[in-house]
């Protein structure tokens, strides 16, 4: 089992602490390249269960997230909003998503978001 990066773990922790949705990361997982804005667990798990409450086929799903997190111990996951899987020369989908991402299965990352640009 990986040990997760300790500051990784403290930058999500200022997330959590700061409900702030303002923060840009990047990280590669899996071969994937995630770019996007963190947010708390609390306000992701809301947003989550927002959008499946509005879906006539997936609303009982919604419950799952409402779901208080747990604050006891360190973030072992990382919450993306507004995010994207850059593949090639795009981002998908184009308009950001909601990933979840365990920090411990995190190989890189730096702060900021990557866009491309056809300029």
């Amino acid at each position: 089992m990986t040990k997760p990066d300790e500051l990784l773990v403290d930058v999500a922790t200022l997330v959590e602490s700061g409900q702030s949705n303002q923060m840009s990361l990047t990280v590669v997982t899996g071969g994937a390249v995630i770019t996007g804005r963190l947010a708390p667990e609390k306000v992701w798990r809301q947003r989550v269960s927002d959008v499946l409450n509005d879906s006539a086929r997936l609303a009982e799903f919604s419950a799952v997230f409402d779901t208080p997190p747990k604050n006891d111990e360190p973030p072992t996951h990382l919450h993306f909003h507004v995010a994207r899987i850059l593949q090639g020369t795009v981002g998908i989908p184009e308009t950001g998503g909601m990933y979840r991402v365990a920090i411990a299965d995190v190989n890189a990352w730096t702060m900021g978001d990557f866009s491309y640009s056809e300029h």
